[in-house]
């Protein structure tokens, strides 16, 4: 993909992410960073969900710090945070919430679930049921939801962010792929490297212990959350705002089309990816470039967020599962594809340009 040419202003055909945003969503991975050591890809991931409207699937084994990480980013920026982790016997009136008799009155008052939230931590997602992974996911759709005879608009921001064990696969139900289509991006956490682990053990090594009530308790890394926020709700607006402008080539969004394209033609796959895909792929492109502090776009941004935003959304057929492939393989060798189609179309540019300079050198000589 050719790189957009810079204009006088620093960015191709667009104005430079602001600075005050840029310092902003810096000191946003910065506070995180005091509490939880690495995951610099799962906090961007959530940074770009929470700048785009969308939400986020993150698959990983437990004790990866995915509920300290959100709690982390909910008090950077003030946001409401809730937690709900999710059973075999929940109901949907634990999450939207429910009418309750007032014996006082005699009359019916609406008591909210937790999803009346900005950052919601939907844990273990796939242990519920259905029929309540499917209250959530409308939920997530709409942005409002219905009461009894009364609907109730969500708060604004508001976020999903979901996980599920990929080991552990006993009692749950797995999310079929029409709603799987709804997460902007899914996740898949990688241990912490060897230093990143040691870093953590002595993080936890100094916690110490804290008095309360006349006794002591072992502090956890959540005592160490401050509720002194690094920005404000408008900051967080303003952000999502500038990454709306953030400047997107025809050329970009070519590419888009044909990277999920070829997903719906490709020989090993049976379900290819919808539209939402290339819709999530140019903002959580837009959004990346930001958090960089580009005003445009890039092949990098393409490349990078193809697996979170595509791998969820295509099923490969029965002959490529047999012959042991994974939805990984075969999006590399589809964005390998791409790439090379890339090449080939700059080497034709070049090879027509040089073939008119040198008919136009042709035509002066003579």
């Amino acid at each position: 993909m050719p790189q957009p040419q810079p204009n006088h202003s620093g960015s191709p055909n667009g104005h430079p992410a602001p600075d005050a945003i840029v310092r902003f969503l810096d000191g946003v991975r910065s506070r995180i960073g005091t509490v939880v050591v690495g995951q610099d890809i799962v906090v961007e991931r959530i940074l770009i969900a929470l700048l785009t409207g969308g939400h986020l699937l993150l698959e990983g084994v437990p004790g990866l710090a995915k509920t300290l990480l959100v709690a982390c980013l909910a008090k950077s920026i003030h946001l409401k945070f809730a937690r709900i982790q999710f059973t075999i016997d929940l109901l949907p009136s634990d999450i939207l919430g429910s009418e309750i008799l007032d014996q006082r009155t005699n009359d019916f008052r609406v008591n909210q679930g937790p999803v009346f939230t900005n950052l919601l931590l939907a844990d273990e997602i796939n242990r519920a049921a259905p029929k309540v992974q499917s209250a959530l996911l409308e939920a997530m759709q709409e942005r409002k939801v219905t009461i009894g005879k009364e609907a109730f608009k969500l708060p604004s921001p508001f976020l999903v962010i979901a996980t599920q064990n990929p080991v552990e696969q006993a009692g749950t139900f797995e999310l079929p792929e029409a709603q799987l289509d709804r997460f902007m991006l899914r996740h898949r956490l990688k241990y912490p490297t060897p230093n990143e682990e040691r870093e953590i053990l002595r993080r936890n090594m100094s916690l110490g212990v804290k008095r309360e009530s006349g006794g002591a308790t072992a502090r956890t890394e959540f005592d160490v959350l401050t509720d002194e926020p690094v920005g404000t709700v408008d900051d967080l607006v303003e952000s999502m705002e500038a990454a709306s402008r953030i400047h997107v080539s025809d050329t970009f969004v070519e590419h888009v089309v044909d990277a999920v394209t070829r997903t719906r033609s490709h020989p090993d796959v049976e379900l290819g990816a919808s539209p939402r895909a290339g819709i999530a792929l140019i903002k959580a492109a837009r959004a990346r470039a930001l958090i960089r502090g580009r005003g445009y776009v890039v092949p990098d941004d393409l490349y990078a967020l193809a697996p979170d935003v595509i791998l969820h959304r295509i099923r490969l057929n029965y002959e490529a599962l047999a012959d042991g492939k994974g939805g990984d393989d075969v999006l590399q060798e589809i964005l390998h594809d791409l790439t090379r189609g890339k090449r080939r179309a700059a080497k034709r540019h070049e090879g027509n340009s040089e073939k008119k300079a040198s008919v136009g050198a042709d035509a002066t000589g003579r």
